[in-house]
């Protein structure tokens, strides 16, 4: 058994995620326990950060999802302190959780992304409307889990849509509508795992169907032919590695209705709940919950 010292599971925090994080950080403490792992619970919301190293942890297992935790700065802080943590470093970290600029480095790449455009308070918004087509989805690049996601479906909607969600972190995106299916992908120490293909109750995979509905419908393995498959998990190895990425990480898919596949965002703290894909993922080869916290938590890294 892998030695790891003292672990602070990172959970809570201050981002919108919150709840989320506290719901993913007790599912990995206990699974953490039962392997005999000396695991400890740590809310940044409720104790300084800087008593990790007065504390004498060791190893840090981050699951503060959203902002401060997912975006770099808890990375960066890690780092100043030189305790081990798991998931992404401070740049890609950063990179993933802004996505318009993860889409402009995927573009650059060559790797296939739904037609974007930012909406701005001089934006001509009915040029936006007619460049993208309706429906089309609006959300804050900044925010996670679905956090203010909005699909617009009626001509002159969209400036009500920006003035409601402009005081959101980062730039508001709008997003051309693709509408052949929603698939997700884990990557897993460097390799795709099998994708998840998600069928919503609700109209879209938003964050109550994330999290709290057991209406939502999970195809893992997907369904997919071998050959989209392997195309799938090799597009999620590279939108990761496109942003400097290492770790457990997901990354979100959506297939047209001729089956072209495009990637959405990248999760780099990707939950870890009974709702959560990564776990479904890492069943379906074999790899329980407890075995996929352990495998997880072997990834931890300073630099």
């Amino acid at each position: 058994m892998h030695n790891f010292g003292k672990v602070a599971v990172l959970m809570g925090g201050f981002s919108s995620e919150r709840e989320i994080s506290l719901i993913s950080g007790d599912a990995i403490l206990a699974a953490l326990i039962t392997k005999g792992v000396d695991a400890h619970r740590f809310d940044p919301k409720e104790q300084d950060l800087f008593e990790l190293k007065k504390q004498g942890f060791q190893v840090a297992f981050n699951i503060l999802h959203g902002t401060y935790g997912e975006d770099g700065v808890v990375q960066g802080a890690l780092e100043a302190m030189g305790i081990p943590y798991t998931g992404c470093g401070v740049m890609a970290s950063a990179i993933g959780m802004d996505k318009y600029r993860c889409k402009l480095l995927w573009q650059a790449l060559g790797l296939p992304v739904p037609d974007f455009a930012i909406l701005r308070e001089d934006s001509d918004f009915d040029a936006v409307e007619k460049q993208l087509g309706l429906p089309m989805f609006v959300k804050p690049a900044a925010e996670g889990s679905s956090v203010g996601v909005v699909k617009v479906k009626e001509a002159g909607q969209l400036s009500a849509v920006y003035e409601q969600l402009k005081h959101m972190r980062g730039e508001i995106l709008a997003e051309r509508y693709i509408g052949g299916g929603e698939y997700s992908c884990p990557v897993i120490n460097g390799r795709g795992t099998p994708s998840i293909h998600i069928i919503p109750a609700t109209e879209f995979y938003d964050y109550e169907a994330k999290y709290y509905r057991d209406d939502t419908i999970y195809h893992c393995p997907s369904g997919l032919s071998e050959e989209d498959e392997q195309l799938m998990r090799s597009l999620a190895v590279r939108g990761l590695e496109a942003i400097g990425g290492e770790g457990c990480a997901r990354v979100d898919f959506l297939k047209d209705t001729n089956g072209k596949s495009y990637l959405l965002e990248i999760t780099t703290l990707p939950g870890l709940t009974s709702h959560s894909l990564v776990p479904k993922s890492a069943q379906v080869e074999g790899m329980d919950f407890a075995n996929l916290c352990i495998e997880i938590l072997k990834t931890a890294h300073v630099g």
